[in-house]
């Protein structure tokens, strides 16, 4: 019997494994260096609270994925799914929200008087008047971040909508960053599609299925796990040991042994233990991020891709849940009426550090058991060198606070806890190295028996489907003996294989 080993216990790394067990006689162990599963995809129980560390919707135009999460979860409402089941997923309605110049606009941007009325009728003429700039002069070719989004929204509507978010997220201005990461995360969504959307939406909300052509960006439902996000990875987990599969966490993969074009073996240190062991295996799957990959390998790396590697950047990640009694924040927050009511409110505040809140009482009622309290998560980008990720919690959990009350959200009184949650390399990042990715990719796909999946591992800001699907088709590919890895790639780049799978 042939061995697996999976790198990373996230959603492709889990996917992965679940298809080895299903569709062949490959023996899965997946090395995980967390002591828990589920990567950015986890829920986090903080006193008895539930926290989404991505918030990850579950809506993909794949009914391949679609199928696969229902085998995992059943629907609310079908025959295999109780009322009384903790493991059940159920329709939530989507709320997203932008705060700007101190005022909340919904998201994708709703065609109403409430709206005129916020932006002002200056502002909203300045808005028509540059769309229409932008259809005249296009900004060709692409070269930048700032060029895909004003082709697509206008000047105006990029300085509202989505150029300070953006900054804080990647950390340097839109112009730095490669139009690549606006292809994959919001490739089809644009002004006429948006005005489209809000024509047709209650057609729409007729039923998941006739919603597989609906832009992600404008979905106005999505599908969700009663006990978080986290919870569909931990069943998977389940079911993959089983079926006899191995999850080892607290393993982090230290060397990689070579032979030829073929990897042979991993060195991994067991962190509970401190011990460290040789796990050889006959294929591999990596999901960790790719700078750490390069390092690890045993043999001499050709110079150029040692230089790319290095140049590799990574965006860390700090949220900040914040608990408070539901009255005292209706009470004191001027603002919170607008907020209560989103699963995510992006801030476009330059006074502002946090560049996301999510409101988790809204993905899932059953996060926040007492209905009385409401739990809050900022979001902080930033790198493990800069001093917001090296403070304190207490002084983290201040920053956070402070945020929220120059939004209007609550006051430091009404706060009933908080805790600080830090994810490492959480997002791939599309400045420094990024543009010659393409010399370590033709060098890590040369080796024969090794399989770049997921958001880290192909370092690609995947969505969480679109990790799940680099898995498949890498099963997919062992299982039909193709050489080629080319359509693992083509996830999430090509429009056309997406209406397709």
């Amino acid at each position: 019997m042939k061995t697996a080993i999976i790198i990373g216990a996230g959603p492709a790394g889990l996917t992965a494994a679940y298809e080895l067990l299903t569709r062949t006689d490959i023996k899965p162990i997946i090395l995980e260096k967390d002591n828990s599963v589920g990567g950015i995809a986890k829920t986090v129980i903080y006193k008895g609270n539930r926290i989404d560390i991505g918030g990850h919707r579950f809506f993909s135009k794949s009914a391949r994925v679609m199928k696969w999460w229902f085998s995992m979860i059943p629907l609310e409402g079908t025959k295999n799914a109780s009322d009384k089941d903790e493991n059940i997923l159920f329709e939530r309605i989507r709320g997203s929200s932008v705060y700007f110049a101190g005022k909340f606009f919904d998201y994708p941007l709703e065609i109403s008087l409430r709206t005129i009325m916020r932006l002002g009728p200056i502002r909203t003429a300045r808005i028509g008047f540059s769309y229409i700039k932008s259809l005249i002069f296009k900004k060709n070719p692409e070269e930048n971040l700032e060029h895909f989004f004003v082709n697509r929204f206008g000047e105006e509507l990029y300085n509202i909508f989505f150029k300070n978010y953006t900054e804080k997220v990647w950390g340097v201005p839109c112009n730095e960053v490669s139009a690549d990461w606006g292809r994959q995360r919001v490739k089809g969504l644009s002004i006429s599609r948006a005005i489209g959307h809000f024509f047709t939406r209650s057609r729409e909300r007729s039923g998941q299925d006739e919603r597989q052509n609906t832009e992600t960006s404008l979905i106005d439902s999505f599908l969700y796990p009663k006990l978080g996000c986290g919870q569909m990875w931990d069943v998977a987990a389940e079911k993959i040991i089983s079926l006899g599969g191995r999850i080892e966490t607290g393993s982090v993969v230290k060397k990689i042994e070579m032979l030829g074009n073929r990897i042979t073996a991993v060195d991994v240190l067991d962190t509970k233990t401190g011990k460290s062991r040789k796990i050889e295996g006959d294929i591999f799957f990596s999901s960790m991020p790719v700078k750490e990959l390069i390092d690890s390998l045993d043999i001499e790396v050709p110079p150029r891709v040692r230089e790319v590697s290095d140049g590799l950047v990574y965006r860390d990640f700090v949220i900040v849940g914040i608990l408070m009694d539901k009255l005292a924040s209706k009470r004191d927050g001027k603002n919170m009426a607008d907020i209560e009511k989103n699963n995510w409110v992006y801030i476009q505040a330059p006074d502002v550090q946090a560049s996301r809140l999510q409101v988790f009482n809204n993905w899932s009622p059953y996060l926040v058991p007492d209905p009385n309290k409401i739990l809050i998560g900022l979001e902080y980008f930033c790198y493990a060198k800069d001093s917001l990720w090296n403070k304190s919690e207490q002084d983290m959990i201040d920053l956070a606070i402070s945020d929220m009350e120059k939004i209007g959200a609550a006051e430091k009184k009404d706060v009933l806890g908080a805790v600080v949650i830090k994810s490492e390399k959480a997002y791939p990042s599309y400045i420094g190295a990024y543009k010659d990715f393409d010399v370590l990719r033709g060098y890590l796909d040369s080796f024969e028996n090794l399989f770049l999946i997921g958001r880290n591992g192909m370092h690609k800001y995947n969505n969480m489907d679109h990790s799940m699907l680099t898995a498949m088709t890498a099963v997919d590919n062992i299982v039909k003996n193709i050489r080629t890895k080319n359509n693992i790639w083509e996830i999430n780049t090509e429009k056309e294989f997406h209406e397709k799978t």
